[in-house]
């Protein structure tokens, strides 16, 4: 039994799993899924959909040209069963694995090297940002001047406000009755 690899998202196809479709001129598709099935008849391209490994390869996050993974191709050359051969093969394939995942973690380790740094920097530009918002203990001090000149600003406006809205109103002793003429001649209370 082999293992399959998806035609269009290069995932791999367990026995017994997927979808294979055969073409007029006898070549063979197999795909992992459904969804790989439908966008592969609706024509698109696995270069340009973010979730397919061709993509990941094409926009250089994943690794591309390396020599660990000349091994996974596959050789259409016959040779004679041996013990030997078999035993030499398959220490060989958990060695490339070892070096396989090794090299990985450096180019995704490479990869990643400058979001630390850009991430801290976002970081602190939103806290500069948004000092009003953070406790007064926990505010940097040239801000915290700045913010108590704006909020001595904004109470000083307040006052002058309320001094300027304070007029005394005369207030009306007892209730009288307004009489008011309509047009049509009738009175309203």
């Amino acid at each position: 039994m082999r293992i399959y690899q998806c035609h269009f998202c290069s995932g791999p196809i367990y026995p017994g799993h997927g979808i294979m479709f055969v073409r007029n001129d006898a070549k063979e598709f197999r795909f992992c899924r459904s969804k790989c099935h439908k966008n592969f008849k609706m024509k698109r391209n696995p270069r340009k959909l973010k979730w397919t490994k061709a993509f990941r390869k094409a926009a250089g996050k994943e690794m591309v040209v390396d020599t660990t993974l000349t091994f996974a191709a596959r050789r259409h050359v016959p040779t004679r069963y041996s013990r030997d051969l078999v035993a030499k093969t398959l220490t060989a394939m958990r060695r490339v694995e070892e070096i396989k995942a090794r090299r990985g973690r450096v180019f995704y380790k490479n990869r990643m090297a400058g979001n630390k740094q850009r991430e801290r920097e976002a970081n602190k530009k939103l806290v500069e940002e948004n000092q009003h918002l953070l406790p007064k203990e926990m505010r940097t001090p040239a801000v915290e001047a700045e913010n108590e000149e704006v909020e001595k600003m904004a109470v000083d406006e307040v006052i002058e406000e309320r001094e300027a809205v304070e007029v005394k109103v005369p207030v009306k002793v007892g209730k009288r009755k307004q009489v008011l003429a309509r047009a049509d001649g009738m009175e309203v209370d």
